[in-house]
């Protein structure tokens, strides 16, 4: 197995792929994941604009056809060469498992395959195949501060535009969690402030801001809440400033990420809400720790996790299809405050 860390990926790009054919980018980031995989794409010797050359599969695919990613990697193609079979699954389903393990046994020589797969445990079959000698796996965590740093830099860079100390902190706050939405917020800010010598922090809370600072809150509160007519106030407002529904996606995602992290330590060490709040959620608004502090008395880590693999297979699916991004945020969302509600 080579597994590409994430500080090392940059370095590997660099490298010819030489023999290697599989491909495994997996991880909570799905727009990292679907970046990175991109990156690898277009290193193969493979022509990406011919149909012929490229096939694209997802997890309904194989349920429908189990041997269906064989029978591509095994077809020769119409014209001869190379061929990439690019799949996008969540990671669990059970052909698609089947007919890795098959091909890391016996990689094609004339094929590549790159699967994107969600968050996988150190557990899930996907990623215990991942760990065959002729597969490249490649894990894609949410980019820390420094990461976010580097982002911004190679965007402004590629503008040939600067920004302020303040409108920097600003706007490495408002992003995070997945790496294509953060590409896209700074572009969007970029777009608002071409021509501007510095960009300031009222650029990025003009742009940025309002979205992902208060309407997402509201969103992700009333989720918390058990609310849904407030959940429906809140989208129309995002919706309304032309703003993805998919940060609402990712915002709720990080709550539970928190919320699991807070909860972990509430039984391990058998806190009170309002001690792991004020050890842990120092950074919260004020106005917010009592509903954390509600969530926690109410939420079981089972539960938590339960719903965090729901916005984990939302994302992906509102990335990999978006044309029905806005009703497939819409009913995870949902289901999720019906589950607050009947806590």
């Amino acid at each position: 197995m080579s597994d590409i860390k994430s500080h090392e990926f940059d370095a590997f790009l660099q490298r010819p792929l030489g023999d290697n054919r599989l491909f495994l980018v997996y991880g909570p980031d799905r727009g990292l994941v679907s970046e990175r995989a991109g990156q690898i794409a277009a290193r193969s010797s493979v022509d990406l604009t011919d149909p012929f050359s490229l096939i694209r599969l997802d997890g309904s695919d194989l349920q429908q056809n189990p041997g269906r990613l064989l029978d591509e990697v095994n077809t020769i193609g119409l014209f001869g060469g190379e061929k990439l079979i690019w799949v996008r699954a969540g990671g669990s389903e059970k052909p698609l498992v089947d007919a890795f393990s098959l091909l890391a046994q016996q990689p094609s020589v004339a094929s590549f395959v790159i699967v994107e797969a969600g968050d996988l445990k150190k557990s899930a079959a996907l990623r215990k195949t991942g760990e065959a000698r002729s597969v490249i796996s490649v894990a894609c965590y949410s980019d820390d501060a420094r990461a976010i740093s580097v982002l911004i830099d190679q965007e402004l860079g590629q503008a040939g535009m600067r920004i302020s100390p303040a409108a920097r902190e600003r706007l490495n706050e408002a992003l995070g969690g997945d790496r294509i939405a953060s590409r896209n917020e700074i572009r969007k800010l970029l777009l608002y402030c071409a021509g501007m010598a510095v960009i300031e922090e009222e650029h990025v809370m003009d742009i940025v801001g309002d979205a992902s600072a208060v309407s997402v809150d509201d969103a992700v509160d009333a989720v918390l809440k058990g609310d849904p007519d407030g959940l429906q106030h809140a989208i129309a407002k995002i919706v309304a400033s032309k703003t993805a529904i998919f940060l609402v996606l990712q915002a709720c995602l990080k709550q539970f990420q928190l919320l699991d992290v807070m909860r972990s330590e509430m039984d391990d060490k058998r806190q009170q809400p309002s001690q792991v709040v004020a050890s842990l959620g120092r950074h919260l608004h004020f106005r917010r720790k009592p509903l954390i502090e509600s969530a926690l008395r109410t939420w079981t880590s089972q539960a938590i996790r339960r719903e965090s693999s729901r916005l984990q297979t939302a994302i992906f699916q509102s990335r990999s299809r978006q044309s029905l991004e806005d009703s497939i945020a819409m009913h995870a969302l949902l289901a999720i405050t019906l589950q607050s509600a009947r806590k």
